[in-house]
């Protein structure tokens, strides 16, 4: 484990009790009924305890998109050709893809970053080139990385979240960006899991019966080839992982060390959210998933982490598409908490002591 790793592992702290207490208190004072606003009242709670205070609002907001191609797109597991993933980094950059629309709706910046797409991209002011190989090896034949750059991944995603931090950040949100992606999820969702890999294994971009099938079959080839030690994060990542997935992880890990509540897309997010929750299982209290992807394995790994979407729209495009819309509701829970009048300041009764005979 690298320095960078091992420094940022041990400054995630445990959530401000005092601040969630206060939240909590502030909550109960407010005109309404006592948790008459479900989970906005929770998250705006378990806010309070990242940052330390009850928060108005997120004045610096961004999307950390990272992209990265995967060798095992050789084993024909997807239906876009590979060159996809540079062509939609080019569609990030020039502000025409969905995550580029939702952003601008939400108010949040997009962060774009290289860190494994197989072929040298255009230079370009709003592209961050941190490449760490032109994609990975075939988990199918071998393992898709070496322990040394699954380690440089990880680091790669704390120093791009730092780098933001400096800029100005309240809160993070992840998206990605690779073709072939889900192959490698699964796998690491029923490494860490421990389930079947026919119930973590989704159609990806609408893999028919019999291609669903294949993918599922070159998934356990891979498993059985490179045997991940679930207990293992590290080595899970690097025998059957992508470089993008270790960079969320990291830009994951990276927030949390610097109390920044960090809102997870879809199911790719999710597997780097399982890397990351191995590697320091206090950061789950920093992560807020957006929503449920329609991808099977996205739903046992939450399950497993314990964690409940916001939403569930049945979308399944990753970018960061779903965290932005997350975003928007997590700050509605916290401008409730901080904006609400309290029944002493409004003027309004409270719950009666009693209901007369």
């Amino acid at each position: 484990m690298g320095d960078s790793l091992s420094r940022t592992i041990k400054q995630i702290k445990p959530l401000d009790s005092k601040a969630m207490e206060a939240a909590r208190g502030r909550q109960d004072e407010l005109t309404k009924p006592k948790g008459s606003l479900g989970r906005l009242e929770e998250l705006s709670i378990q806010i309070a305890g990242i940052r330390g205070k009850v928060i108005a609002g997120f004045e610096h907001k961004a999307i950390i998109t990272i992209a990265a191609d995967h060798g095992v797109v050789n084993e024909r597991v997807t239906l876009y050709p590979q060159e996809v993933t540079a062509q939609m980094v080019s569609n990030f950059l020039s502000g025409g893809a969905a995550i580029n629309v939702l952003a601008r709706f939400v108010g949040t910046r997009v962060i774009v970053v290289d860190m494994g797409v197989a072929s040298d991209l255009p230079s370009h002011s709003g592209l961050i080139c941190r490449k760490i190989a032109y994609g990975t090896k075939n988990m199918a034949q071998q393992a898709a990385m070496t322990s040394d750059e699954a380690v440089s991944s990880i680091e790669v995603g704390i120093e791009i979240v730092e780098a933001e931090i400096a800029k100005g950040l309240d809160i993070v949100g992840t998206g990605d960006m690779g073709i072939g992606n889900t192959t490698p999820s699964s796998a690491i969702c029923a490494a860490i899991t421990g389930e079947p890999v026919e119930k973590v294994t989704g159609r990806g971009e609408g893999l028919d019966n019999e291609q669903l099938a294949h993918k599922v079959r070159v998934i356990e080839k891979a498993l059985a080839l490179n045997k991940p030690n679930p207990r293992e994060p590290i080595g899970v990542l690097a025998k059957v992982g992508g470089f993008e997935i270790g960079g969320l992880a990291g830009v994951m890990l990276g927030a949390a060390a610097h109390h920044i509540p960090v809102v997870i897309d879809g199911f790719i997010s999710g597997a780097a959210s399982l890397i990351a929750t191995e590697l320091s299982p206090s950061l789950k209290n920093y992560l807020i998933p957006a929503h449920l992807s329609a991808e099977s394995g996205h739903k046992v790994l939450l399950q497993y982490l314990e964690l409940t979407p916001l939403l569930n729209l049945e979308m399944r495009l990753g970018e960061g598409t779903g965290a932005a819309l997350g975003m928007t509701i997590v700050e509605a829970a916290v401008k409730t908490l901080a904006e609400m009048a309290t029944f002493t300041e409004a003027g309004v009764s409270q719950i009666s002591d009693g209901l007369s005979p």
